[in-house]
């Protein structure tokens, strides 16, 4: 008679809020698979040293058909193949259910450049499914200062409309 009760309890809890979702107004415009590195930096910090996040370099493909259609890179900014840019800035934020992965992300965007094209008009972006990409906990010290490393990751990227 206690199992139906726990089953219920199980069932009912809250599931905890994706806080990267756009707002319900957002449309999708593109959805597409990134695979590239996250580039760090070993540099001195309060007293010790870690690895400090450069920037992303990142192949955009699409979903259907695996075809680059462009470029992830350092602001953030994403660059489409007809030239048409965006560069973002982080809304929110959390944690990927993968320990070892980069987190998810929101990221507020705008133009950038003078090409209109696929992403103009994007308002928002959002970094999901990350699988590694992370920054390695150890490897970073004073006989490591100023080493570059490059580590692979691949997330999905959602580009929407406010409206």
């Amino acid at each position: 008679m206690l199992l139906p009760f726990a089953l219920l309890a199980v069932l009912s809890t809250p599931q905890t809020p994706d806080a990267t979702l756009p707002p319900a107004t957002a449309h999708v415009r593109y959805t597409v698979e990134a695979q590239g590195v996250q580039i760090y930096h070993c540099a001195a910090q309060a007293g010790g040293f870690q690895w400090v996040f450069d920037a992303p370099e990142a192949t955009l493909f699409d979903l259907t058909s695996h075809q680059p259609v462009g470029h992830h890179s350092t602001g953030p900014t994403w660059t489409w193949s007809d030239g048409s840019a965006i560069t973002g800035k982080v809304l929110q934020k959390q944690a990927s259910p993968d320990q070892m992965a980069i987190p998810w992300l929101l990221l507020g965007t705008h133009d950038s450049g003078d090409k209109t094209g696929a992403l103009t008009g994007v308002s928002f972006v959002r970094r999901s499914n990350t699988q590694a990409g992370a920054a390695p906990a150890t490897g970073c010290d004073a006989r490591h200062q100023d080493n570059v490393l490059r580590v692979p990751y691949e997330a999905t990227y959602t580009f929407y409309s406010a409206n």
